[in-house]
């Protein structure tokens, strides 16, 4: 059988162990992120490089949560030149912190944080900085790669040992998955198909808990939809407050 179809059937069981394995943990996460609107709090997401993904897939987009706002950081999006800068950038103390410092966090906001290995300088400083503040922190992680590295952060800690909510993506250790005959690098990771299923299935208990609530879910309707825009401007209108992206 081709690799390729290896990897597909690798993902499927991977998205198995998470719905077996991480409701609970889903569970969690969404009653912060409801708790957060129902207590007219904040909701926020943050990565960095390829981690960052999830942050771009859960902001302004059809079908999902108008109050997520993304943490920009440009020197750790994948668009920065030379982009081996973006791991530099990882790995420099107090950026994390100045990046949490200049977010208009408040103490009972949420913040969705996705690092696969949980080690880096910027998620660690972030994490305890926005903690500090109040800041309830979930956590999008591969706990036995996590466990297998060391922190590279002065306090030694990582990510899921600071997170209020860990969710654990179960993935390979270093991330990569298939291991081809000739290359002693893995390809393919597995944390975006992963990390991302597990964002929206929060935000898909989220709104299903809205409902069962009576609370009108803020969620975006697609702009390339008839009414789309309509509807989305009173969403904007409504939840102005909260939504710092616009």
């Amino acid at each position: 059988m081709s690799k390729h179809i290896d990897y597909i059937t690798h993902l499927q069981a991977l998205l198995d162990t998470v719905k077996n394995e991480e409701k609970s943990s889903i569970e969690a996460a969404s009653e912060a992120l409801l708790e957060a609107i129902r207590s007219h709090h904040n909701i926020f997401v943050f990565g960095a490089s390829h981690a960052g993904i999830i942050s771009d897939e859960l902001f302004y987009r059809a079908g999902g949560l108008a109050l997520i706002n993304p943490v920009v950081a440009p020197e750790l999006e994948l668009s920065n030149r030379p982009i081996t800068m973006t791991s530099q950038m990882e790995r420099l103390d107090g950026y994390g912190t100045l990046l949490a410092e200049k977010t208009p966090f408040q103490a009972g906001d949420v913040c969705i944080t996705h690092s696969v290995s949980g080690r880096n300088t910027v998620m660690i400083d972030f994490v305890l900085a926005a903690k500090a503040k109040g800041v309830k922190i979930i956590a999008i992680t591969n706990l036995t790669y996590s466990k297998s590295v060391e922190s590279r952060h002065s306090s030694h800690q990582r990510l899921f040992e600071l997170a209020d909510i860990v969710i654990d993506n179960h993935g390979d250790v270093g991330d990569a998955t298939m291991t081809l005959k000739g290359l002693d690098q893995k390809v393919a990771p597995s944390s975006t198909v992963v990390g991302a299923t597990i964002a929206n299935s929060i935000v898909v208990r989220t709104v299903e808990r809205c409902l069962e609530e009576a609370i009108d879910p803020p969620i975006f309707y697609s702009a390339n939809l008839d009414g789309g825009d309509e509807k989305n401007k009173r969403t904007f209108e409504t939840y102005q407050k909260h939504i710092f992206y616009m």
